[in-house]
C-alpha cells in the first residue's frame, strides 16, 4: 500500500474586479501603425495622429510603451515619440491592442494578465501575430498570464472598478465568437476571469461597426454608477434611434446617464456611414484624450467630457486616419494599473 501523500488541492485564483480606467496607471500600452499594406495612403497620417495621442498622454503624466513592427516602423516611431515614450520592437498584425492585448487584473496572488482567445473579431480580420501579442505584452510587463478558453475582446467590456461590467449582446453573444446564446454563459466567464459581480447588457452598437457593437464606442463608465453615452448630433445622424435606446436602457439599470454629442453623420470615401465616436477616449493619469473628426460637434463634446473629469485635462486629438483602420484611441491602447 502506497504511503505517498496526496497533493493538496489548489484553491482557485481569486480575481478582484478589474480596475476602473480612471484609477492610477503604471503605464499605457499602444502600437504604432506599421503595415503599409494595411494602411496604404493613411499610414503616415495615422502615425501622426497616434504620435499626438502619445504626446498628450505623456504630458498628462502617463508613461507610454509603444510597440512597433519592422525596421521602418521603429525608425518612424523613434523619430516621432522616442524622446517621450518607450519604443519596443514587437510582432503584431495591427494596432488594436485593446482587443489583442491582455487585460491587466489583480488577484490574491498579485497582478496578472488575463488572456482570452482572439479570433479576428469573429473571423473578419485574421492577421499574423494578433493571437500572440498579448503574451508578449504580459512578458514585457513582467506579470504572469491567466488563460481563459473563450473568445473575448477588451473593447467589448466597460468596467466601473467595483465589479460591474457593461457590454453588448450584439458582440459577446454573437455566434461568430463563442456560440453563446444565453447571458449566463458569458457572465460565468466574466465573473471567474475578470472578477465581475454584475453584468449589464445593452443590445446593439453603432451602424457598420465591424467589431459587432463594442461598448467602448457607445457607452463609458466615468465614475461608479455614472455612464456617458452619445446623443445624436444633427437631424441626419444615422445612429439617433440606437443612441436613444442605449440611454434609456442605461437609465433603466439605475445608472446616472450623461449624454455627449456624437460626431453626427460621418461617411467614408465610399459614402457609407462609419462609426466615428467621441466615446472612444482614453483616460490617463491626469488627462483624457478624446478623438475628434473635424466635425461641428468637437467643441461641445470636449466641454461635456471635461465636465465629467474636472481633475483631468481633456484634449481633443484628430483621429480621422486611425478611424479609417476601424477604430480610435481607446481601441489602440491598454492601461496597466499602478
Amino acid at each position: 500500500m502506497s504511503t505517498a501523500l496526496k497533493p493538496e488541492p489548489v484553491a482557485p485564483l481569486h480575481v478582484h474586479p478589474v480596475a476602473a480606467e480612471w484609477a492610477p496607471q503604471k503605464c499605457i500600452w499602444t502600437a504604432w501603425p506599421s503595415d503599409a499594406d494595411l494602411w496604404l495612403e493613411n499610414l503616415e497620417p495615422a502615425q501622426d495622429e497616434v504620435a499626438a495621442m502619445i504626446r498628450a498622454l505623456v504630458e498628462g503624466g502617463t508613461p507610454v510603451n509603444v510597440l512597433a513592427m519592422g525596421d521602418d516602423a521603429l525608425v518612424t516611431a523613434r523619430a516621432a515619440v522616442g524622446s517621450v515614450a518607450k519604443v519596443i520592437p514587437a510582432e503584431f498584425g495591427d494596432i488594436w491592442l485593446r482587443d489583442t492585448g491582455p487585460i491587466f487584473i489583480s488577484t490574491d496572488a498579485g497582478p496578472r494578465a488575463a488572456r482570452f482567445i482572439h479570433n479576428g473579431w469573429g473571423g473578419k480580420y485574421d492577421l499574423p501575430f494578433d493571437d500572440m501579442i498579448g503574451d508578449f505584452v504580459a512578458e514585457k510587463a513582467g506579470v504572469e498570464i491567466t488563460r481563459t478558453r473563450a473568445v473575448l475582446e477588451g473593447g467589448a467590456l466597460e468596467h466601473d472598478g467595483e465589479g460591474t461590467i457593461l457590454t453588448t449582446r450584439q458582440c459577446v453573444l454573437n455566434r461568430n465568437r463563442n456560440g453563446w446564446n444565453k447571458e449566463y454563459q458569458a457572465e460565468a466567464v466574466l465573473k471567474s476571469a475578470l472578477g465581475a459581480t454584475k453584468v449589464l447588457w445593452l443590445d446593439d452598437g453603432m451602424m457598420n461597426d465591424h467589431t459587432d457593437g463594442h461598448i467602448d464606442n457607445i457607452a463609458r463608465f466615468v465614475a461608479p454608477g455614472v455612464v456617458a453615452c452619445q446623443e445624436a448630433f444633427g437631424e441626419d445622424d444615422p445612429n439617433a434611434q440606437v443612441f436613444d435606446k442605449i440611454a434609456a436602457d442605461l437609465a433603466s439599470f439605475g445608472l446616472k446617464v450623461v449624454r455627449i454629442p456624437s460626431p453626427g453623420k460621418y461617411l467614408n470615401e465610399n459614402g457609407d456611414p462609419i462609426p466615428a465616436s467621441h466615446m472612444n477616449f482614453i483616460i490617463g493619469n491626469n488627462v483624457v484624450v478624446m478623438p475628434t473628426y473635424g466635425t461641428d460637434s468637437t467643441d461641445a463634446a470636449v466641454a461635456a467630457i471635461q465636465a465629467l473629469f474636472p481633475s483631468r485635462k481633456v484634449v481633443g486629438v484628430p483621429s480621422n486616419a486611425v478611424l479609417s483602420g476601424g477604430g480610435s484611441f481607446h481601441c489602440i491602447t491598454q492601461q496597466e494599473p499602478a
